[in-house]
């Protein structure tokens, strides 16, 4: 493997993410903010997670410093999860549905201000979570947080209101089940019912939407925040404080900052992961790796989520 050459930078693109973005407008733009001075910039597209994977693991054996990716949620956990302890530095430039890795960096989300604020960013280690075995950058979920997923799945459009839809639809649908947990070396315990089970390594699931208002992406920790089905009525005329970081201090929902995390259900049911399903059996073991990822972000000055 060559040693990672900073001044070398791949701009892998999904063409398939986004609310239309202008393909055009992207190139045009890293050709003038990125291609300058020492830099050699060179561009490829992600025409499947395979292939994505296949080109991520070829320009990491061929010396590129940076691979900026050009997507949402999804391709960024699959994109960066070949980085990880590695020297190869993960630019995002958000093209997804929820953004919720930009939006807790202030990445803005606007691609062309994305890419200017980054071209001057900085390198910072963040942590990234694992569910047995498979990292996860922002959330993992394992109850009806996760079961909404395969609904919107088969949504034709992207956005947060067929996410809406989405969660509507298996809210009524979704059957939950005992789950008994064990946080770091504490006594396991049975949480009855839950249907809200989020695990989260950043802030937000995306949209706006804070599961973890608390979460620091560099302190070594996650943090679990669950509801239980009984808790369900009382908290649906709370959901605003999912978008004013007050989720933590509603009643009826449960948080906890951990380390490592036991979870064993009833049955085997897929999970969420970074907004992927991913097929899982009855227990799912949660680790934290720390700082094993390195992100350009914008400098403070340049944040701008707008």
């Amino acid at each position: 493997m060559t040693n990672p050459d900073p001044n070398r930078v791949l701009v892998l693109i999904n063409p398939n993410s986004g609310l239309g973005v202008s393909m055009r407008l992207l190139l045009d733009t890293f050709q003038e903010v990125w291609d300058e001075g020492d830099r050699v910039v060179s561009y490829q597209l992600s025409k499947s997670s395979e292939d994505g994977v296949r080109k991520a693991k070829a320009a990491i054996a061929n010396g590129i410093g940076t691979l900026m990716v050009v997507g949402g949620d999804g391709m960024i956990n699959t994109i960066g999860s070949q980085l990880l302890d590695s020297k190869v530095t993960l630019g995002v430039i958000p093209t997804g549905s929820g953004n919720g890795f930009a939006r807790h960096f202030e990445i803005p989300l606007n691609p062309e201000k994305a890419i200017r604020a980054l071209a001057q960013g900085k390198t910072v280690d963040i942590d990234v979570g694992t569910a047995n075995g498979r990292p996860f950058f922002v959330t993992c979920s394992l109850a009806w947080d996760a079961a909404l997923v395969k609904t919107f799945e088969k949504s034709p459009v992207r956005g947060i209101l067929p996410y809406i839809f989405a969660a509507a639809y298996e809210l009524f649908d979704y059957e939950p089940e005992v789950f008994e947990i064990q946080v770091d070396d504490q006594p396991s315990e049975h949480v009855k019912y839950p249907m809200l089970f989020t695990i989260a390594n950043l802030t937000q699931y995306g949209g706006g939407a804070l599961i973890a208002p608390q979460a620091c992406e560099d302190d070594g920790y996650l943090w679990l925040t669950y509801a239980r089905r009984s808790d369900v009525p009382k908290l649906i005329p709370q959901l605003h404080k999912l978008f004013d970081g007050k989720i933590e201090h509603t009643p009826g929902i449960t948080s906890k900052k951990f380390q490592t995390l036991t979870v064993t259900r009833e049955t085997p049911q897929p999970i969420q992961v970074d907004g992927e399903l991913m097929e899982s059996d009855r227990s799912v073991e949660i680790n934290i790796r720390h700082r094993a990822l390195k992100v350009l972000v914008p400098k403070d000055e340049e944040s701008n989520a707008k």
